[in-house]
C-alpha cells in the first residue's frame, strides 16, 4: 500500500463524542495488543515457504503460530472484556510472536551454506522461541475466557506441540554433515558430483536463481559482518562455486541448435537464456541488480520503475520493503561466460563522463555530501534547494548513502527546510527524509530532530507531491510504536484522511497505509472515526472503480476492533455494500467483509436482519465452506444468527395462533 510497510484504522461513535464516553483503558489496551500480534501472525504466514537445512523447523513454527489466529480474533471480538491482567499476558504472546517472525525472516534471507555450517547455533535459536511461545501460552488464561470450545482445544493442542518441540532434539543430518566436512577439507580440489549433488539437494541450491540468491546472501552476512563472519568463509565460497558449476553442468545454459550441428545453418544466433534477460527491457543484461523480492533486473530499467513512484516489483507484484539495488556480480560473470562461449562481446557498461558535472557524487562520496551539507547550512535559498533535490536522490539510491548522510548531520538540517516558504525546497526536504527514514537507525534521528510536528505542516499545506511523501514518510515513521501516538497527537490524521479524499491515486494509497498503521493505536481509531472517515470509506466501497476497495476494507476491518468503531461502522448501515464485497471480491477482502458483518451485529442485532432480507444467507453458507479460515468462522457465525432469526419468527407465530 505504500513506500516501506503496512499495518491498520480508527474509531469513535460520533463526530463530537466525548472522551468520556471512551472504553475502559484496560478494553482498549489489549484489544490494540491483540491486533498487532494478529498482524504479526498475518506478516509470518505471508513469509515465502523455507528452503534449506532449517526448512523443517521454519514450517513447525509456521504451523504452531497460524493456529493461534483464532485465540486473537475472539479476543478482538471482545471475549476478553473486562478480564484482569489480559494486557500483560497478551504482551508476552506478542514478544514471542515478534521473536518468532524475526528468526523466520532471517533463515529466509540468510546464506544457507552458512545455516548448514552454524546449524547447532540456529537449533538453539529455534529453541528459545518455542521455549518463549510455551512460557507465554502457560501464562495466558485462555481457559477462563468466554470463548468457543473449538478455538480453546485449538490453543490447547500448540501449547501442548510447543511443549514437545522443547522436549524434542532435533539430530543433525549426519549425511550432509559428511559432505560438507568432505568439500570443506578439499578446498579448490576436485569434489565428487556425486556428493555436490547430495549438497545441492540437501540445501536447496538446484537453479541459478538459487545460487544467485545464495551468493547474495553471503556477500550480505559478510557485510553485516563487518568483513569476517566466519573463520570459514573461504571454504564457504568455494563450496558455493563449486554448486555453481555443478548447476551449470547438470543444467546447461547454452544450446546449440540442431541445425548448427547438422551444418544446414550457420552463422545461427544463439538463445539468450531467460535467466539472462531483463524481465523489464527482455534484452540481455548488462548491469544485474537485485532487488528487496530476490528478483534480478537490470539496471537502469528498474532504476526508472522507481524513479516512476513504483513501489512494487514489477514481476511478481510484490511490495518492496527497501529500494537498495544489490549487484548481482555471480549473474554478471555467468552471463560474460555465455557471452564468451558463444562468441557474443559481452555487454559493456556506459562509462561516467570524467567531466562530472559539479554536485553530482558516486556512492557514499563523503567530500561530495559534506559539501552538499555547507550548502545546506549557510547557503542561499536557491542553494539549499538544490542540496536538499541532491540529497533527496543521493538517499533514494542505497543504503550506504543513507548511513552517510546521517552521519553527515544532514537530517537536522532537512528538518529545518520543512519550514522554508519555497515548495519545492519543502517538497526535495520531505522527500529525502522519507529515502533516509527507510534506514531503520536514522528513524529514530529524524523523531528526535522535531520532524513529525513539520512533516504534519507539510501534510497540510505543502505542494501535492509534497504532501503525499509526507504522508508516506509519517507511514515509514510509524512502523516504530512508540511513535504511532506522537504521530497522532500532533495532528495528522485530518489531513491524511483530506488526501485520502483528494489526492492522486498513489496520494491515496500512501495516506490509507498511513492511517492503516497509525491506528492500530486506539486513541488514533478514535481520532480518525471523530475526523469522520467511515463515511469516506463507506463510499469507497460503493465505487468499485476508485480502486480502493481493498484499503478501505482493512481499515473498516481494523475499525470494527474498538468499541467506538463498531457503532460508528454500523451508523454507517455497511450491509449491502459488505454483501456485495462477498459475493465477487478477493478471499482476504470477503474475509474482511465477513469481520465486519460480525463485528457490527454484535452492537446490533438488527443487523442480521437485514442480512436476511437481503438473501445474504446463501452467500455466507459458500464462504463459510469456501473462504480462509477466519472469513469461514465469521461466516459460520454470521448464518447461526440468521437461523436464530428463523427460530424466533417461528415462535412468534406459534405464540400467536396458540
Amino acid at each position: 500500500m505504500s513506500s516501506t510497510a503496512d499495518e491498520d484504522a480508527t474509531s469513535s461513535s460520533l463526530l463530537g463524542t466525548s472522551t468520556t464516553s471512551s472504553p475502559p483503558r484496560e478494553s482498549s489496551a489489549y484489544a490494540s495488543v491483540a491486533e498487532e500480534a494478529a498482524v504479526i501472525i498475518s506478516e509470518i504466514s505471508g513469509l515465502p515457504e523455507s528452503r534449506g537445512p532449517l526448512r523443517g523447523l521454519c514450517g513447525d513454527v509456521v504451523r504452531r503460530v497460524r493456529l493461534l489466529s483464532p485465540l486473537l480474533d475472539e479476543i478482538r471480538d471482545g471475549a476478553g472484556d473486562g478480564f484482569p491482567g489480559l494486557v500483560e499476558c497478551l504482551g508476552t504472546v506478542h514478544d514471542a510472536l515478534v521473536c518468532a517472525r524475526d528468526i523466520l525472516r532471517s533463515v529466509y534471507d540468510d546464506s544457507k551454506i552458512y545455516q548448514a555450517y552454524k546449524r547447532e547455533a540456529k537449533i538453539s535459536e529455534f529453541t528459545r522461541v518455542n521455549e518463549q511461545m510455551e512460557k507465554a501460552l502457560s501464562a495466558f488464561p485462555y481457559n477462563d475466557l468466554p470463548m468457543s470450545e473449538e478455538v480453546r482445544e485449538q490453543v490447547e493442542l500448540v501449547h501442548l506441540q510447543f511443549i514437545r518441540a522443547i522436549r524434542k532434539v532435533d539430530l543433525p543430518d549426519p549425511l550432509l554433515t559428511r559432505d560438507l566436512a568432505v568439500v570443506w577439507g578439499q578446498h579448490d580440489k576436485h569434489t565428487d558430483p556425486t556428493i555436490l549433488k547430495r549438497i545441492s539437494e540437501k540445501l536447496q541450491l538446484k537453479s541459478l536463481v538459487d545460487i544467485k540468491k545464495e551468493s547474495v546472501a553471503l556477500h550480505e552476512l559478510v557485510i553485516s559482518s563487518g568483513g569476517d563472519p566466519d573463520d570459514r568463509l573461504e571454504e564457504m565460497s568455494s563450496l558455493l562455486r563449486k554448486l555453481k558449476d555443478f548447476v551449470l553442468s547438470e543444467n546447461p545454459i547454452t544450446e546449440t541448435p540442431a541445425s548448427s550441428r547438422s551444418g544446414s545453418v550457420k552463422h545461427r544466433s544463439p538463445v539468450i537464456p531467460d535467466e539472462f534477460r531483463c524481465p523489464i527491457s527482455l534484452e540481455l543484461m548488462q548491469d544485474p541488480v537485485i532487488v528487496s523480492t530476490g528478483q534480478t533486473y537490470e539496471r537502469s530499467c528498474i532504476q526508472k520503475w522507481l524513479d516512476a513512484g513504483h513501489k512494487t516489483c514489477p514481476k511478481t507484484q510484490q511490495h518492496l520493503t527497501h529500494t537498495t539495488l544489490t549487484p548481482n556480480f555471480v549473474l554478471k560473470s555467468l552471463i560474460s561466460q555465455w557471452c564468451e562461449s558463444n562468441g557474443i562481446e559481452p555487454p559493456k557498461l556506459k562509462t561516467a563522463s570524467r567531466d562530472r558535472k559539479p554536485g553530482k557524487h558516486t556512492e557514499c562520496d563523503r567530500a561530495g555530501i559534506n559539501s552538499l551539507m555547507t550548502r545546506l547550512e549557510s547557503g542561499t535559498q536557491e542553494e539549499k534547494r538544490s542540496a536538499a533535490g541532491e540529497l533527496r536522490l543521493l538517499a533514494k539510491r542505497n543504503a550506504n548513502n543513507r548511513v552517510c548522510i546521517a552521519e553527515a548531520g544532514a537530517i537536522p538540517l532537512l528538518v529545518n527546510l520543512l519550514a522554508s516558504p519555497d515548495l519545492r525546497t519543502q517538497e526535495h526536504a520531505v522527500t529525502a527524509l522519507l529515502n533516509l527514514s527507510i534506514h531503520e537507525n536514522n528513524k529514530g534521528i529524524i523523531v528526535d530532530s522535531g520532524a513529525i510536528v513539520k512533516i504534519v505542516e507539510v501534510l497540510n499545506f505543502g505542494s501535492m507531491e509534497a504532501r503525499e511523501n509526507a504522508a508516506a514518510t509519517l507511514f515509514s515513521l510509524s512502523v516504530v510504536d512508540k511513535n504511532k501516538v506522537s504521530i497522532g497527537e500532533a495532528g495528522a490524521i485530518p489531513p491524511l484522511i483530506n488526501l485520502l479524499c483528494q489526492g492522486s491515486p498513489r496520494g491515496k494509497k500512501d495516506a490509507a497505509t498511513a492511517i492503516f498503521n497509525l491506528c492500530i493505536n486506539q486513541g488514533n481509531k478514535v481520532l480518525a472515526v471523530r475526523a469522520g472517515i467511515v463515511g469516506l470509506l463507506m463510499g469507497f466501497l460503493e465505487d468499485p472503480t476508485g480502486g480502493m476497495i481493498d484499503e478501505a476494507l482493512a481499515i473498516l476491518a481494523i475499525l470494527v476492533s474498538n468499541p467506538d468503531g463498531k457503532i460508528a461502522v454500523n451508523e454507517a448501515k455497511p450491509v449491502p455494500c459488505l454483501v456485495e464485497v462477498m459475493k465477487s471480491s478477493s478471499p482476504r477482502n470477503k474475509e474482511y467483509a465477513a469481520a465486519i458483518l460480525w463485528s457490527v451485529c454484535t452492537v446490533d442485532a438488527g443487523q442480521a436482519r437485514v442480512m436476511k432480507e437481503m438473501g445474504a444467507a446463501e452467500v455466507l453458507k459458500e464462504l463459510a465452506e469456501t473462504g480462509t479460515d477466519r472469513a469461514k468462522r465469521k461466516a459460520g457465525s454470521l448464518v447461526d444468527l440468521i437461523n436464530q432469526l428463523d427460530v424466533q419468527n417461528g415462535e412468534d407465530e406459534g405464540s400467536i395462533v396458540s
